[in-house]
Formats: structure tokens, C-alpha cells, sequence
């Protein structure tokens, strides 16, 4: 059974939330944070400003396989969220989604305090922050803004929502490929879109589509969505001899890519390194109290990577800790160590 789908987010309906830890960000990063945290004996609240937990896969690639998390082969984005999000449950994490943290101050014994955008405030003993890439917005698809609710989207969450449609994804980069590749096998069409005959996307999504029988549609834009209630037809226009074609479509997909933001935490007085959180070996930041991992960080060497993330908010949540408990020990022991 899947917990995203069947276990309710807990949220805290209170303005004012204690907590021991609170971890900004509800990514892999995030989630593998909040159940190391519990594994401590902290209480731990998750802050994200999406409404569902896991980030960017949730949000972009649910269906897509990774292939780089260790002791698996392959797994479904959808299928890690889920193990993460169970992995900490026993733990009773609290989740405060749809709520950006926009101010950080401090109390006077030091612990820190962060606001939310709905008027939430929480009171920590330290802050980790594992926000990725920031706050990330969908470039829009100029011709389709009308559209948007009632045929046109930018995220494909459950294929299954699209059964027999006819669905035109736009865009050349790998979450094009990957969602026209997805589709293919509940939509009654799929056709790809894109302006150029050169594609971002890793060869091998390209060719997978190609060998799905999927038309893909080059040196072309979007020049108008027609419908009337719904989406009907996508119309599109060919770059230099400006010929239109009308395709049917129940649904666009527009994958042009995301513009990313470190948004409110840049006002924090974080010190950041190309657009990123500078942290230590400790994955502390400047700030007192406030710690950083997974993609948001930077340091020399850095790899971003899933796997890195995971290491990287132990290691961080290990170092908050005795922060919170100068008597607390740095390595609380193996997890075989522990009574089940």
C-alpha cells in the first residue's frame, strides 16, 4: 500500500510549533533527515513548499527509474519517496506542507525561529536545510497560460489521469522524453513537440521514445491551444516556413524546464557559493544552529547526487544534535545496534 497515497500528512494546525529539529525541504535529502532525526530520539518537523512530499521527483519524475541509489538496481521515483516517507513514520514526523519559510532569527539562548509564508513559526533546536535546488517555477508555455486547469500542465503525477487522452508534451529535455515515454502506455496518443532538432535530453530516453512509436514533431512551436470548456486541438507552427498543424490533444504537457530560487533564504545571511549554501565538513553553515545538505550545499568536490544527500543530512543531523545536547554523543551507534 502506498503511504503518499494513504497515510494522511500530518500537520501541525497550531501557529506555534516546538520542535527539536526542523528540516527545511521534504526531498529524499529531507525525508531520510527526518527519519534520522527520530532514530536519534529528536523531534523533527518537515517544512516544504510543495504540497506533497518528495521534492522534485514527486513533483517531476514519479514514474521515472533511478538507477544510482544503493541496494537497488532500479526503483521508481514514487516507489523511494514511499520508502522513505515509511522509514521515518515510526518516528511521528510532522509535516508542514504549502508552507514556505520566508524569515530565520534567533532566540537569545540561540536557538533558531523560522516564519512561514501561512504564519507558521517554529522553534528549534537547529535548522537543516535540504531544499535542492530552491524553490523551482515551470517556464510557461506562452500559448497555453489559458489553458492551465483544463487541459494544459506541467507535471504528470499519475499517468493514470491521462487514460485515452491524446497528449502532446513540449520540450526536448530529459523530463520531456521521459513523460512522452510514460504515456505511451495509457494515453491513446502521444506526440512530442520541440523546437529544435537538437535535443537536451540523454540519448537514450531519445531513442526509447523513438523505438515506442512515438511521432516527435522537430522545428516546430506552439502557436495556439483551441478548445472550448476543455482542450481540443494544439496548434502548432513550423520555425521557418511558418506552416501550421492542428493535432488533437485532451492534454499538453509543457516540460520546458524550471527556473530555480534560493527565494526568502537568501535574505538569511547564509554565505553562498554559486547560487548555493557554503557548509563545513560538519554540513554546518555560518549561521549558528543551522546546518545544510543534499543539492542546496556546495564545498569542493561536491557531487550531486541522491546517494550524496543521504550521507550528507546524517552526517548533518548527527552534528546538530550535539549542538542541541553539547552531551550527546557525535555517532549514536549503528541502527543493527538498537533494539527492534
Amino acid at each position: 500500500m502506498s503511504v503518499l497515497a494513504d497515510e494522511p500528512v500530518t500537520a501541525d494546525d497550531s501557529p506555534v510549533v516546538e520542535t527539536d529539529i526542523l528540516i527545511i525541504g521534504a526531498g529524499p535529502s529531507g525525508l531520510y533527515g527526518a527519519y534520522y532525526a527520530g532514530f536519534r530520539g529528536l523531534r523533527v518537523a518537515v517544512m516544504d513548499v510543495l504540497p506533497q512530499r518528495g521534492g522534485q521527483i514527486s513533483a517531476m519524475y514519479p514514474e521515472k527509474p533511478i538507477f544510482d541509489i544503493a541496494g537497488f538496481p532500479s526503483v521508481r521515483g514514487r516507489d523511494l519517496v514511499d520508502n522513505l516517507v515509511a522509514q521515518a513514520a515510526p518516528y511521528g514526523v510532522r509535516y508542514l506542507l504549502g508552507q514556505r519559510a520566508v524569515e530565520l532569527s534567533h532566540q537569545p539562548d540561540g536557538r533558531p525561529v523560522v516564519r512561514s509564508d501561512t504564519g507558521t513559526t517554529v522553534r528549534a533546536g537547529a535548522v537543516v536545510i535540504t531544499g535542492g535546488v530552491g524553490t523551482f517555477t515551470p517556464r510557461p508555455l506562452p500559448a497555453g497560460e489559458d489553458y492551465l486547469g483544463r487541459g494544459q500542465v506541467y507535471f504528470v503525477p499519475d499517468p493514470a489521469d491521462h487514460t485515452d487522452h491524446d497528449v502532446v508534451v513540449v520540450g526536448g529535455g530529459d523530463s520531456a522524453f521521459d513523460w512522452a515515454a510514460t504515456l505511451a502506455s495509457t494515453a491513446r496518443s502521444v506526440t512530442l513537440v520541440h523546437r529544435t532538432a537538437r535535443f537536451r535530453a540523454h540519448h537514450a530516453s531519445v531513442e526509447r521514445v523513438r523505438a515506442l512509436g512515438i511521432e516527435i514533431i522537430t522545428d516546430h512551436d506552439v502557436s495556439a491551444l483551441h478548445g472550448t470548456s476543455a482542450l481540443e486541438r494544439v496548434e502548432v507552427q513550423h520555425r521557418a516556413t511558418k506552416a501550421t498543424r492542428l493535432l488533437p490533444a485532451h492534454t499538453v504537457v509543457a516540460a520546458l524546464g524550471f527556473v530555480a530560487d534560493l527565494g526568502p533564504l537568501q535574505t538569511w545571511g547564509l554565505e553562498l557559493q554559486a547560487r548555493r549554501i557554503a557548509v563545513d565538513t560538519r554540513m554546518a553553515t555560518n549561521l549558528p544552529r543551522v546546518f545544510a545538505a543534499g543539492d542546496i550545499t556546495d564545498y569542493p568536490g561536491k557531487v550531486r547526487l541522491i546517494a550524496v544527500g543521504f550521507g550528507e543530512v546524517a552526517t548533518a543531523v548527527n552534528n546538530a544534535a550535539t549542538v542541541i545536547d553539547p552531551e550527546a554523543a557525535l555517532f549514536p551507534g549503528h541502527s543493527t545496534d538498537k533494539e527492534n
